[in-house]
Parts: structure tokens; sequence; C-alpha cells
């Protein structure tokens, strides 16, 4: 194999940090142990100061002629958006660079380089034929993006960057727990996350400091007495100032014997902000030492002269202090989150970050218990032995081989051309648009971008949508119609709302594939026909679609009610289906309607690919109650989406009223949407008014996506009942069961294709009894319930992932 690496982890700012050393560490390994391999290393010329260096360091592992140098245009940073244009002609140089190395497999041991300065890195930008693999060090910006990504410049940076990971075809985690967010966050296949894992230098091992080493500490960093040891840095999540609260309870006899130490650079240079977070838990100055910048070989000798190691913080990629500490034989107790409990591995040496309570309990227990400290100790140099570089870079070998040969045997059986990603319009509404297809294209995009370079075609004042802003270009219709000869294919979204009506005659003009995700269009006919964009536009689809006798219903329409019924009745969406180049449904449904309407081989050659739902972070139930005021003990049944006699809302709370829960004051029934403003909605709030559990049944209105995402995390039971499909997919059950809800249906329209295994699923003309069955047993069958929602899960991971659903999109269209 030839590979080809990317050594900027090693030339950009980084090569101070943990990420340069890594990089070198590792890639010094990887080339100790290439056998037959051969090994180039790519570095970046506007970082010349670090090529001499890096040539110096390989000098012995690699022939001098391993070493290339490519140079592009800048500026690159990703700071600035005059920039972007640049920076993508940079990374297409780059990729061309490393394509003339005719390497069979690229490595990126750091993708996320440098957002102000010149690191050009990108994946499949030009093409993908040539397999590549990156490191996967953490997600903590996506994951906390309120936290990290407030700067806009930042965030469409880094949004970009997330791009290019999607499109990795390798994924080399520094830990089970980064490569398990691999999986989550960015939809990768398990296959294709192999974790490599960090280790640490040699330089740290236990030392038996002898009198001037223990004069230096004294001279440099005023350490003269026992210490406390932390490395964590500034970062918020690195929890300083839970351990200063930590500290702070813990009893005066341990305060007055331990210093508390904040090794590095950065906290020395936020001194004063540290002191007083210091000051607001109870400490003196005269408690904490401020090491300021400290080199390896003192960092090892201050891990070997402290008494403890305590490491707070609430989210890791790895956690690189822990396992040097552990190296030098320091006892070391951490955070039980992310990486950190694989790194420690030792339930009892771990505590919740967030509770001060617990983490002062487990610094007492080892500081008041020397055979339990002794213990860590011994444990900790066996269980840092697990961590080598040399295992490191063994793993890599083998993933990196395995990745070159499964690209090998599938070379012939490409899904799209590898020169380059076909250029695709995508007509869609997109976030704020409060429609739920904004929301799903949304969800889409990102992952069909694995495919295709995609402009986003909308019409509306702005989008919103963080990886929109990023990586597609946005425009209008007029402009589609100016520049539809520069794409190579058409996707057009369609649902039965105004918010789609100007498709209709862009398709017309641009034919595309159709993706319906509701059959019926009328709403959207209607609309135009009323407001004068398609006069007679109605008639003329019923006619066209429906014969004289549906265009005669429509003439004798004479009031609001008798228009509700006449554009429910016809679905109006025959041009649409004629001049679409495909189409894609979300359900079979859909494909018996156009059987139903237009002939028994309407819909032979429609696409049935399921409505995508993507499995977030575990969800924070306690919280989410907490949030909401609700009790611990409460028991929370919810139904999701507007409320409407379609929605069988009045069936599910007589039924509700009818059963035990109704009498049990720790029940709750919650309507997470807006109520319909008609006599419906006013007969469904005077029934709640008259029931005397009226204080325990709400109906929350029209509900934000944040409230909507924590009235999930805070429900016990979902409950989503229908009529009158007209073949759309319910997002709300499929939201239901990506949050692991036990989640009761009837089986109407496309949730009668719901594994009975994954759902309760009700006959589609049910009785009131059946729904008391399904929510009187769940309520009562705590096991049964956590079955259920453990299986509707695993059925959305199973088909409903956006990875997965995109790939079948791509299938489509080509």
């Amino acid at each position: 194999m030839r590979l080809v690496i990317d050594m900027q982890g090693a030339q950009t700012a980084s090569r101070f940090r943990g990420i340069g050393r890594y990089t070198l560490s590792l890639v010094k390994e990887m080339a100790r142990q290439r056998g037959e391999h051969e090994i180039l290393l790519a570095l970046n010329a506007a970082y010349a100061d670090t090529i001499e260096p890096i040539r110096a360091a390989f000098a012995d592992l690699l022939p001098p002629d391993a070493i290339k140098v490519y140079e592009v245009p800048s500026p690159v940073g990703g700071h600035d958006a005059a920039n972007d244009a640049r920076r993508k002609v940079a990374e297409r140089m780059v990729e061309a660079f490393f394509s003339s190395l005719q390497p069979d497999v690229i490595f990126i041991p750091s993708l996320f380089e440098e957002f102000g300065g010149e690191a050009v890195t990108s994946i499949h930008a030009l093409h993908s034929a040539i397999p590549t693999a990156v490191t996967l060090h953490d997600l903590i910006p996506l994951i906390h993006r309120d936290i990290y990504l407030q700067d806009p410049a930042m965030l469409r940076w880094y949004y970009n960057k997330i791009d290019h990971l999607r499109r990795a075809d390798l994924l080399l985690a520094v830990s089970a727990a980064s490569g398990r967010e691999g999986v989550q966050y960015l939809n990768m296949p398990e296959s294709s996350v192999v974790t490599v894992a960090n280790a640490c230098d040699a330089h740290f091992h236990p030392i038996s400091l002898n009198e001037t080493q223990r004069a230096h500490l004294v001279t440099a960093y005023g350490i003269d007495r026992p210490f406390i040891m932390n490395t964590g840095g500034t970062d918020f999540r690195k929890n300083i100032d839970g351990l200063f609260r930590a500290f702070a309870s813990l009893a005066s006899s341990l305060r007055n014997t331990y210093a508390l130490a904040l090794v590095g650079r950065e906290v020395f240079d936020q001194k004063n902000h540290f002191l007083a977070l210091a000051k607001q838990a109870g400490l003196q100055e005269n408690e904490l030492i401020f090491t300021g910048y400290v080199s390896d070989a003192d960092l090892a000798l201050l891990y070997n002269a402290c008494t403890l190691l305590v490491f707070p913080s609430w989210h890791e990629g790895f956690g690189l202090p822990v396992l040097e500490a552990m190296a030098c034989g320091t006892a070391v107790i951490a955070a039980n989150s992310s990486s950190l409990p694989e790194v420690v591995g030792r339930q009892d040496a771990l505590f919740t970050p967030r509770d001060d309570v617990t983490m002062a309990a487990k610094m007492a227990e080892v500081l008041q218990n020397p055979e339990f400290r002794q213990e860590l100790e011994r444990h900790g140099l066996e269980q840092a032995k697990k961590f080598s570089w040399p295992t490191s870079a063994s793993r890599a070998w083998a993933a990196l081989s395995h990745l070159q040969a499964e690209h090998s045997t599938q070379k012939g059986a490409v899904l799209l051309p590898a020169a380059r990603r076909p250029k695709l319009a995508f007509v869609s509404p997109l976030p704020p648009e409060k429609t739920g297809i904004a929301d799903y294209s949304a969800e889409l995009l990102p992952e069909l971008a694995r495919h295709y370079d995609i402009t986003v075609i909308v019409q509306q004042a702005s989008v919103s949508d963080a990886w929109v802003q990023a990586n597609a270009a946005i425009h209008d219709a007029a402009w589609l119609r100016q520049h539809a000869h520069e794409f190579d294919r058409v996707v057009y979204q369609f649902g039965n709302s105004p918010f789609h009506s100007h498709m209709f005659d862009l398709l017309a003009e641009i034919p595309g594939m159709v993706v319906l995700h509701d059959f019926y269009l009328s709403w959207p006919v209607w609309h135009r026909d009323e407001h004068g964009q398609a006069p007679s536009g109605w008639a003329r689809a019923l006619l066209a679609g429906h014969s004289w006798s549906a265009v005669c219903e429509r003439m004798n329409v004479t009031n609001w009610p008798e228009v509700v019924e006449a554009v429910t009745t016809y679905p109006c969406n025959l041009a649409v289906l004629q001049q679409a180049l495909g189409v894609v449904v979300h359900s079979g449904f859909s494909r018996q309607l156009a059987m139903q309407y237009y002939g028994a081989h309407a819909a032979e050659s429609w696409a049935v690919i399921p409505h995508l739902r993507q499995i977030g972070e575990q969800a924070d139930k306690s919280g989410a109650r907490e949030s909401l005021n609700l009790l611990p003990e409460d028991f929370v049944v919810c139904s999701f989406g507007g409320l409407g006699d379609s929605k069988l809302n009045h069936r599910l709370l007589d039924a509700w009223l009818a059963s035990p829960l109704s009498k049990s004051a720790s029940c709750r029934l919650v309507f997470v949407g807006e109520n319909q403003g008609g006599d419906y909605g006013r007969d469904l709030t005077h029934k709640i008014a008259q029931s005397l559990a009226k204080d325990r049944i709400v109906i929350t209105g029209w509900a934000s996506e944040e409230t909507y995402r924590t009235w999930l995390a805070a429900a016990d039971m979902g409950v989503q009942l229908r009529s009158l499909s007209r073949g759309e997919t319910s997002a709300a059950v499929l939201d239901c069961m990506a949050y692991g809800l036990p989640t009761v249906v009837n089986a109407h329209g496309s949730m009668a294709e719901l594994p009975a295994d994954a759902v309760w699923l009700l006959p589609d003309a049910f009785s009131n009894a059946q729904i008391i069955e399904a929510i009187t047993t769940l309520w009562q069958d705590a096991t049964r319930r956590t079955a259920l929602g453990a299986r509707a899960k695993a059925r959305i991971l199973s088909h409903h992932n956006p990875r997965r659903c995109a790939d079948q999109y791509a299938e489509a269209i080509e």
C-alpha cells in the first residue's frame, strides 16, 4: 500500500498541543511498522519553519524523498468569508497534489486545523476515487454547539469541516466514546469507525524524585507542600469551577495539608479569572498554585510529585493527562463521562462531574485512605500499559489495509462517477419555515451532500440552518431558471401546503425527481387558483386527473366547509406526476393511492424511501421534566402535532378520561401542539374544562422545536392516532420512536406499515376500549414499556437512518 499522510496536524499551532504530539507519535510508529508499505508525508509550504524539524524527526525512519511539500494560494482562513472561494480552490489543489502521488489510501490525522490560519484540509472535494481515512478526535463543538459555535464565522467553518468528515471512508477514533459519537452524530456505519486509541510518550513513567528535582519544583513553581494536581486547561467543559467548589468543601485538615495546583500556561494567563472563581467557592489564593507553562520533562516530574490527579471534565475525546498521570504511577480520579471511564478503567475511581459532593467525597476517600490511594497507583500503572503507540499504529495499519482491500473490490461498483460529485439543485422550503418538510430537508441535505454538490433553491427571505449556510449556495427559483443548464440533477420536495406553490411552474419548465411527502397536492393547487398564480388551475387539475364530475363538484362550492371537503377529496397531482422524471414516496400506502386513482401500473417505477429520522443524543429526561415543572413521579402521556379531527385527539381524550390513568394524581395527558380554532377545538377545551382531571390535561399550543424536543424527552408514552390520511408519513410517530418512547398508533395509512413489535398497533377502526387497554397496560408495565421503546429506537436506526436514506436517494436519482 502507498499511504499519503497529511502532516498539517504537526505543522499548525496544534504542534504545541496534544494533536501535534498524536500526529508525530502515531505516524513515527506507523513508519517503524510499515514493512512493505510505502509512506509519503505531505507538508504545507505555508508553515515553512516546520518542514526541516519534521524532516529531522523522520530522518531515521523514512527516505528523504518520502517528504513531499505543496503550495497553495493564501489566505484561506475560515475566519473571513472573503477567503471561502480561495479555500475551495486550495482544497481541490491539495487533493490534486495528493492524487499526483498515486496513493492507495490517504490518511488525515487532524482535519479541524486552524480556523484563522493557512491549513487546507478536505475530503473528496475534487473526487472520491481515493479512499480517505481521518482521525476522529472528538465532536465536542458539534454536540455542544451553544457553547462552542456562537461565532457565526466559526459556525460556518466548523460545519463545513463536518461536511467533509461525513465523506470520509474510515474514521480512526481515539477512543470508543469518540467512535460512538461518530456513529451517532455523523451517521457513520459502525463498520467504518475503528478505535485505534491514543497513547502517551515514554518519558511519562515513574520517577523517584531526588532532592535536586524537588528543589526545582519549589523554585520554578512554588510547590513546597503536598498537592493535588489538575491539567485541565481553561475550557468550560474542563469544569475547573466545579473542582474549586469540591476542594473548598473538603475538611479543613485536608485543605491545610494539600494545595491545589493548576498546571498549564492557559490557566496562568487567566489567573485573575480563576482566582475570582476560587474566591466565590470559598478558597483563598494561598491554597492554589498556578504553575504557568511547564515543559514535558517538568510535567512528568509534577505527575510523579503530586498525591492525586483530579480530572473533572464532563466531555473529552480521550483525556490524555489521565493516561500520562497513570503512566507515572499517580493516583487518578476522573469524571464518569465520555471517554474517561475507558481510559481510567476502574469504576471506583470515577465521580459524577456536575455533582460537587460526589467529587469531594472521592477526593477525600483517596487522600484519607492510603491503601486505596496505593491501589489506584498500582492500577494506573497496569492500565496505562494497555495504551501504546505500537498498539495504536498496529490497529491503524490493520484498518487502513482493510479499507484498501475493500475499496479495491468495490471499484467496479461505485454508485456515482468517481470523477466528481454531480451538481444537484435541491428545491424545498427550509428552516425557519414552519413546515415539517423544511425540517426533513435540513436533515437530509448533509447526508445527500456525500453524493452531490448541492445548491438549494428556496422561495423565502432567509435560511437559518447552519449546515446549509456553511455548505450550500442558496438561490431562488428565478435564479434556477437562468442557471438550470449548469446542473446535472434536480430534486423537488413536494408537500400538500402553499409552501410548495412555486414549484408547480418550476417543475413544468425544469423537470426533475419529485419527492411526494403527501400524495395529495390539492391544497397548493387550490391556493394557486385562489390567489391568482394559476387561474382556473384547480378546475384544470380536477379535469385532468378526476374527470368532469370532479369539476362539477368544484363548481358547486359556495362556502369554506365545502372548499375543505372538495380539496380533501381529490389528489390533484397528475400534472406533477407526469412532469416528474421520477417519483419518491415514503410508504407503500402512497403507491396504493396512485394505483387507486391512476391504474394498476401507475407507481411501478416509484421508489419507496423511508422517512428519515435522526437518533439524537441520549435525552436528559430528568432535566427535561424539571424544565417543564413535572415531578419525577409523574407519568406523562403525550400526543404530538397540531390538533384536529383527523388526528383523533378527541378519541384519545375520551379514552384517557375513561381509563384508570385519569384517576391517578400522578398521570398527565399532554397534547403538544396548536389547537384547532373551530368547533372541534372549542369542544376539546370544553370537555377538558368539565373533567375532574382538568388540572392534569394540557394543550401546549404551538411548540417551538426546542419545546417539542423537551416534551419528547420528558414523556413516558406517545399516542399518535390518525384518520383521513392523504399519503403523508407521520413525523411525530417517528420522533416518538427515535426517542425510545413506547408509542400507540392505529393501522391507518402509512402507519399500518410499522412493525407490530416496534409500536402498539391498534386496528385502523379501533374502539375506545382498545385505546384504554393499550395506555393502561403500558402505564402499569414498566418492563413492557422499556422493551417496546427499545425496539422502536432500533427500528429507527435500522430503517430510517439519514445516511441509509440518502444512499437510497442517490440510487433512485441515478
